[in-house]
């Protein structure tokens, strides 16, 4: 029973922690807007080599207007426009994460206001020195508890004043702190800290995830217009969907999960060549209880069916015992790592009809063995 205990625990307990994963993974790319799309600057290559696209200049915001006036697939586009700068408040400072946007950033990503307001239109217009702050950047720059709006912070030797504070997003997937972030107006980052007129990335987001494929290609056949690319050329821009994204980490965990409940049914056969093997022992020890019965009028089938019924209980007791055991880790590994607890009830049920039939397919030989035993030669068997 223990090694079917162990297998059916395990089954249970991985397929429904990796469904617990996927369904995790998936509320957390919601979470970042699952219909966003992100225009990215495509790696440069010279001599072979691919050095990244640190000097890539390719997305201008000329291309924002052309994606939102050449689409109807899309609703909002903003410029990303990233820096690193210390922030400096009175005798607190923070090595702080700068993004440059406009005032669709933040519904695009998710974001939602705390207190204050957002960055407006007229502050991307004018490269107005304002921001908008996480908590992350307000809890260690406002460690007294003092109010952030109106203040004026510094981000290197920029003096911006503080509009706006954001709710708490915690950490993504990839463990980053979301709420590490200095939010502002994408052409004060370009003129007055980097000194740049290109973009490092476009955030886009589609009318409804249902057309985020869609997006995606009126993009690319947009961007390819604007940067006069030749046919055969590739693209100096790469495009990727929330969607895309979601589908291959999906892809991944269901194929961990699927080989990770492979292996753990591994334990179930053992159980079944265990139960094979006591019932053998089983039929050893009995032989002149058997030969008694047939004595008495048994017969062959009567003996099978005991044997039979005795392996298929083991299996099944095994299993239901394995399915309380393989919930409960579940749910407590669920809890632990802050996962939505998942319960798979077809697999149970599966799991169940595969405990009968091991106990009933490992069972059937011994009691085979039992059945066809000699009444004359078991009740002489010392």
């Amino acid at each position: 029973m223990l090694g079917i205990i162990i297998g059916i625990a395990s089954v249970i307990a991985m397929v429904s922690l990796g469904q617990s994963s996927t369904k995790g993974i998936s509320s957390e790319i919601s979470s970042m807007g699952s219909n966003t799309v992100m225009v990215m600057r495509a790696s440069e290559t010279q001599g072979g080599v691919n050095i990244g696209s640190g000097n890539v200049q390719t997305l201008k915001a000329s291309d924002v207007e052309a994606i939102l006036a050449g689409s109807a697939n899309i609703s909002m586009a903003s410029p990303v426009v990233n820096a690193s700068q210390q922030i400096v408040y009175g005798a607190n400072n923070w090595p702080g994460s700068v993004s440059g946007v406009n005032e669709d950033y933040l519904e695009i990503n998710k974001y939602e206001i705390a207190s204050g307001s957002n960055i407006t239109a007229d502050d991307v217009k004018n490269a107005a020195k304002v921001c908008v702050i996480g908590q992350t950047v307000a809890d260690n720059l406002f460690s007294d508890g003092e109010n952030p709006l109106g203040k004026v912070i510094r981000l290197g030797k920029i003096p911006v004043k503080v509009v706006g504070v954001l709710k708490d997003k915690g950490q993504n997937m990839m463990g980053m702190d979301q709420d590490d972030v200095v939010i502002m107006p994408y052409t004060t980052v370009q003129k007055r800290m980097l000194a740049i007129n290109y973009l490092h990335m476009i955030s886009v987001s589609a009318v409804s995830e249902t057309v985020s494929e869609l997006a995606v290609s009126d993009i690319e056949s947009i961007l390819r217009k604007t940067h006069m690319i030749m046919d055969g050329n590739e693209n100096d821009f790469e495009v990727f969907a929330q969607q895309q994204i979601l589908d291959m980490l999906s892809s991944v965990t269901d194929m961990l999960t699927i080989l990770l409940a492979a292996i753990a049914a591994i334990s179930l056969l053992v159980g079944g060549i265990g139960i094979m093997n006591i019932m053998y022992v089983t039929v050893t020890e009995r032989t002149r209880e058997i030969g008694l019965r047939m004595a008495v009028g048994a017969k062959n089938k009567d003996i099978l069916r005991q044997f039979l019924y005795e392996s298929t209980i083991l299996s099944i007791a095994g299993g239901i015992i394995g399915m309380i055991f393989g919930v409960g880790l579940s749910f407590a590994v669920s809890t632990l790592l802050g996962w939505t607890f998942v319960l798979n009830i077809p697999i149970m049920a599966v799991s169940f009809v595969v405990c009968a039939a091991i106990g009933m397919f490992f069972g059937w030989y011994p009691a085979r063995k039992a059945s066809n035993l000699d009444p004359i030669n078991a009740l002489r068997y010392e």
